[in-house]
């Protein structure tokens, strides 16, 4: 049995995070200070450097979470019913509604580069996302659906893609016209791999 200490712990720290990742969207990092987190989680100063050894370890647990959220959203969608092709249209169609999302625009893609350094948040963006690129690639070409293109270079090529696209929509003025554009471009770039005779398919509706 799960012991009672171990229950408090573990709702502390989701606790904490939860708050970290609504003030680092509100105020961003240097805006947010670790008394104003402790504050909103109604812990103490001291609960959270037992969980977190300082400012930037918090912020990528919120990061993490952020991430998780995405990543678990699109892997279902992924493992999910329908033909390999339209599980991809799915998933890319969930990335760019993703991307709208203001915890995710804020820590995920503007923060993060900065607060964890380029080669670090690359790193992280790369474990969490680029498995499901190459994953949905492979299916297609397993599948038949698109021609048999090298895997890795081009899950690396459309993994770039996708991580452009992310920050010309969090950056745009309009980020749902700037999404509902790339979305149709990179759907235009998936087709030209289609192998001959095969039905174009249905895109997911933008909302």
């Amino acid at each position: 049995m799960r012991s009672r200490r171990l229950d408090y712990s573990e709702s502390t720290r989701s606790a904490l995070v939860d708050s970290a990742v609504e003030l680092f969207t509100k105020r961003g990092y240097a805006g947010t200070s670790l008394d104003e987190v402790a504050k909103r989680a109604r812990v103490t100063k001291g609960a959270l450097y037992h969980h977190f050894s300082g400012k930037q370890a918090l912020f990528e647990a919120a990061f993490d979470a952020v991430e998780s959220l995405v990543y678990d959203r699109l892997e279902k969608i992924m493992t999910g019913p329908g033909t390999p092709w339209e599980r991809v249209l799915g998933a890319l169609n969930a990335f760019i509604k993703s991307c709208l999302d203001p915890a995710y625009q804020r820590i995920a893609i503007h923060e993060a580069p900065v607060v964890m350094g380029w080669e670090r948040w690359r790193e992280a963006e790369e474990q969490c996302s680029f498995g499901l690129v190459r994953g949905g690639l492979q299916s297609l070409v397993d599948a038949g659906e698109v021609e048999p293109v090298p895997v890795d270079i081009t899950a690396r090529l459309l993994f770039g893609a996708l991580s452009s696209a992310a920050t010309e929509i969090a950056s745009a003025a309009d980020p749902k016209k700037i999404g509902e554009q790339i979305e149709d471009v990179i759907v235009r770039m998936l087709l030209r791999l289609r192998q001959p005779g095969e039905p174009a398919g249905e895109r997911p509706a933008a909302s």
